[in-house]
């Protein structure tokens, strides 16, 4: 960012030290919100800077009207919303509830929209009359990493002998929650190379590969959270089918489970060989998904696990940011995905569908590929709204 300047009282200009044509799809994630200078300045003065997050103001449908920590939030309708007064008075998130607490909520009546079910409550809320679910493609990637830098997975002719069967990961772990991963690039993305193929598993043509390649005997370190991720419900039993898959094609794997920053610790010290991760992203862009797993940049700041640099790969994505011209992007995000499928520093397994059930007299309700959902235009069919 070189300067931002306000030009009039609906214009602003952001000035930039090189042209970054996925700019403004960043600034509008979440992670990039525009917040009221006058009332920062006003926290600021009265020493109360903490209130920014705990007594937040801004121009949605909703404003804050209660908040209880770890409680609950309850919204009420903002009459000046510049779409239109919202049909609903007031929306309150449930903080409280977790696990089976959540699902009671819904089918009680308590709660009329659950956020984020879990697989194994599917079946209780397809088989309820009273509820609908929403399904849709998510802006999300689960994957296998490798680590270049280590032998034998230095060299990419090992590393794609090492394929999965992803039908039996889709109904052992997933049960028809996500779509199989051809590419780091969701489906859901307008990137997605529509001609990406999952390598089919061959386990009699792989062990050949290998032995052809001097490996009869690998033995391989897997790190692998152990909790449960929004891209993977189940890490510790995704390993435990990768170990069998593995197996069958002579390779012997040791699970090494990890909990939250002490998996990050395991990656860096360089010690594994394989690392189940996953990825979501607030923004539709390609580059969200490219640079901060793959680029060489993404190894300093620990989010490329796979170790891998590119000269290649990275100047491909930096002439995707040189233009606007979707086409043009497009192209060289094709180039990315097939340097990747030539290299394999990762090798991609699913896509998780993002979820969301509801009560049946709720209308209005659009779950985005993010796993957000506004309810500015929400509304209750019958009955009087709450």
């Amino acid at each position: 960012m070189q300067s931002v300047k306000k030009l009039d009282n609906n214009t602003v200009e952001f000035r930039l030290n090189s042209p970054d044509a996925s700019f403004l799809w960043h600034m509008a994630t979440h992670y990039a919100p525009v917040l009221s200078k006058e009332y920062a300045d006003q926290l600021t003065a009265q020493g109360r800077q903490e209130e920014m997050d705990r007594q937040p103001v801004g121009t949605g449908p909703y404003q804050l009207s209660e908040y209880r920590t770890g409680q609950y939030i309850r919204l009420a309708r903002n009459p000046h919303y510049w779409k239109g007064v919202p049909r609903l008075q007031q929306a309150v998130i449930d903080l409280g509830a977790g696990g089976t607490g959540r699902l009671s909520k819904l089918l009680t009546g308590e709660c009329d929209v659950l956020a984020y079910p879990a697989v194994s409550q599917l079946s209780i809320l397809r088989d309820d009359p009273r509820l609908r679910m929403t399904l849709r493609p998510g802006m999300n990637i689960a994957y296998l990493a490798f680590n270049t830098r280590k032998p034998p997975l230095d060299r990419p002719e090992v590393r794609h002998a090492l394929a999965i069967n992803n039908e039996r990961l889709m109904e052992s772990i997933y049960y028809g929650t996500a779509e199989t991963a051809a590419s780091i690039l969701p489906r859901a993305s307008r990137a997605y190379d529509s001609d990406a193929r999952v390598t089919e598993y061959d386990p009699k043509k792989f062990r050949a590969a290998l032995e052809a390649l001097g490996l009869t005997d690998l033995h391989l370190r897997l790190v692998v959270p152990s909790a449960s991720q929004s891209w993977n419900p189940s890490p510790l039993k995704t390993a435990e089918l990768l170990r069998a898959d593995l197996a069958q094609v002579g390779i012997r794997l040791t699970i090494v489970p990890v909990e939250g920053r002490f998996q990050e610790a395991q990656l860096m010290s360089m010690n594994h060989d394989l690392t189940l991760a996953g990825w979501a992203t607030d923004s539709n862009d390609p580059d969200s998904f490219f640079r901060p797993l793959l680029s060489c940049a993404a190894i300093r700041s620990q989010t490329n696990y796979a170790h891998w640099c590119s000269p290649a790969f990275d100047e491909t994505l930096q002439n995707a940011l040189l233009t606007q011209q979707l086409s043009g992007r497009i192209d060289s995000y094709d180039k990315a995905q097939q340097i990747l499928a030539q290299e394999l520093p990762v090798l991609p397994l699913a896509s998780s569908l993002r979820l969301q059930a509801f009560s049946h007299d709720i209308k209005g309700l659009v779950l985005s590929p993010f796993g957000n959902a506004s309810f500015a235009g929400v509304y209750r069919e019958e009955g009087e709204e709450k």
